[in-house]
């Protein structure tokens, strides 16, 4: 939901937004590499959100973090409602909107 919610305030401010939902790296990576490139283009800023660990995400968002970020909760633990811990956390829709202007910008996370 909260990628959801920020594709759709990116796109109210005329930001072109996709969002891939990648539940399976395997099956993905089992994927020719020209539909890989089409779901999530080479050229274009990417911002991975996960509920869990971030460790791997770099592989499909890339290392330069002026063309990718990645939002997760990399910290093992906390207990609270999930509202709670993902406001801790900056799983947020404003976060997202955030890191992502970052990145069309050119600036990076």
């Amino acid at each position: 939901q909260i990628a959801y919610d920020a594709a759709r305030q990116l796109a109210a401010e005329g930001v072109g937004v996709r969002v891939v939902s990648l539940p399976s790296w395997e099956l993905f990576q089992a994927q020719p590499a020209d539909y890989r490139a089409a779901v999530l283009p080479p050229d274009l800023p990417k911002v991975a959100i996960e509920a869990a660990a971030t460790f791997g995400w770099e592989r499909w968002v890339g290392n330069d973090p002026r063309k990718g970020a990645i939002i997760g909760v990399d910290r093992f633990g906390a207990s609270a409602p999930y509202q709670r811990i993902y406001k801790e956390f900056g799983l947020t829709v404003e976060r997202v909107v955030d890191v992502a202007r970052q990145l069309i910008n050119g600036q990076g996370q």
